[in-house]
């Protein structure tokens, strides 16, 4: 983030950030989860929570900053330098913390936020089942309220953070006969009896992220973990679409910073033809578009941290955040690409970091919603704010010529 339009305070945290990244995790960390040699990392978990560096924008009293999201985002571009897994996990602080901060009891909050930020507790959200991930109401998982308890049976994948999470976020069906946004309640799930992981994914990339599949076998879930109350979780899902969105917006922003950098020193120093490589439009050119991409998909991202935090209601949020996220992941998945063809086959390989960085960032057009599905809610949210608006500015329609033509105007 440029340091122009940022306050002091954020211009320390972004410094701050940086220092932890480049100082307290070593390289050795990142080479041995790619090489799956590291199915977790809950050191570098709780160095995060040690500097005080997660849950940004949590109240103090929990263990928080009581930050913002330009905060937030500001130090989500510099954790991203260091690639999706290591972001995703500093994200899943973020995005498990807004349902228990936003929707939780005081009691919930005491038991799972506040250690959470204090780094004594891992969580992670278990939402996609085999079935699907983007067809949220149709879960198969089922909670059947028995006494003080439920009883959670189901299945989810793909949960990152599960190998290191000492509980879970479970969206689960409580009444299977109601309407599906009303059907389906949020839990919070200890690792107990009955709760098995499973680190069964070959990964193209994001490795050693704890990504495995969850299974539940009878858990029991005392009442007190239900998160809002019965049927909620629709509600719940709906804000939590801001973090879980905005955070991959905005880490994957570090990632193509990081890539393209590389590329543009390489191209100072390898020479071809008698002259070093970026005297060459066709390189030169990639990394004018790559900074024009990057530079774009930050402003949007920014914009929406802004627009947020200024309150904006949540139908604006969603369609927002959709955007960040489908313009941001696409767009530095293109700065990577430009970024690796700048390199050329030295790029391709192992001696350069691009080749990872890559691997890593096609899930950001997956994870946490497709790409798909973001154009879906920016299209359904945009038609209802034009239908619903009250214009009051120019009618533009009436600027054509033949404007008054109203035997042409056929709408079928």
């Amino acid at each position: 983030m440029f340091d122009y339009i940022i306050n002091e305070e954020n211009k320390k945290l972004k410094e701050e950030v940086r220092a932890f990244v480049k100082d307290e995790v070593p390289h050795s960390l990142l080479k041995k989860m790619d090489r799956d040699e590291i199915q977790y990392p809950t050191e570098y978990v709780e160095d995060l929570a040690k500097h005080n560096l997660i849950g940004l924008r949590f109240p103090k009293k929990y263990g928080g900053r009581g930050l913002n999201w330009e905060s937030e985002v500001i130090a989500l571009e510099e954790i991203g330098v260091l690639g999706m897994s290591l972001g995703c996990l500093y994200s899943l602080v973020s995005i498990c913390g807004e349902a228990i901060n936003m929707f939780g009891s005081e009691d919930q909050k005491q038991r799972y936020l506040a250690p959470m930020l204090k780094g004594e507790k891992f969580t992670a959200e278990a939402l996609t089942e085999p079935r699907g991930g983007s067809d949220f109401f149709g879960a198969t998982s089922t909670a059947v309220k028995e006494g003080d308890h439920y009883i959670l049976n189901g299945e989810k994948r793909f949960v990152v953070g599960a190998e290191g999470a000492d509980f879970f976020l479970v969206y689960a069906k409580t009444d299977p006969e109601a309407p599906p946004r009303e059907s389906i309640s949020l839990f919070i799930v200890d690792r107990t009896e009955g709760v098995s992981t499973e680190y069964v994914y070959g990964l193209m990339g994001t490795r050693g992220g704890g990504a495995g599949r969850l299974k539940f076998d009878n858990v029991r879930v005392p009442e007190e973990n239900l998160i809002w109350g019965e049927g909620k979780g629709g509600q719940i899902f709906y804000q939590m679409m801001v973090p879980e969105r905005m955070t991959s917006a905005a880490g994957i922003l570090g990632t193509a910073r990081a890539c393209l950098r590389i590329a543009t020193k390489y191209s100072t120093k390898r020479k071809a033809f008698g002259q070093v490589i970026k005297k060459f439009e066709g390189v030169n050119f990639k990394i004018a578009e790559g900074i024009t991409l990057l530079d774009a998909a930050r402003a949007i991202v920014f914009n929406t941290a802004k627009t947020i935090d200024a309150g904006a209601p949540p139908a604006l949020q969603r369609r927002m955040v959709s955007e960040s996220k489908k313009f941001a992941t696409e767009k530095c998945w293109d700065v990577i690409n430009l970024a690796m063809q700048v390199m050329g086959g030295i790029g391709y390989t192992t001696v350069y970091p691009i080749e990872r960085l890559l691997r890593d960032a096609r899930l950001s057009m997956i994870w946490t919603g497709t790409s798909e599905i973001m154009q879906l809610i920016i299209q359904h949210e945009y038609y209802k704010e034009i239908l619903s608006e009250k214009w009051l500015g120019r009618n533009v329609e009436e600027d054509a010529l033949d404007s008054d033509a109203e035997e042409e105007k056929h709408f079928g």
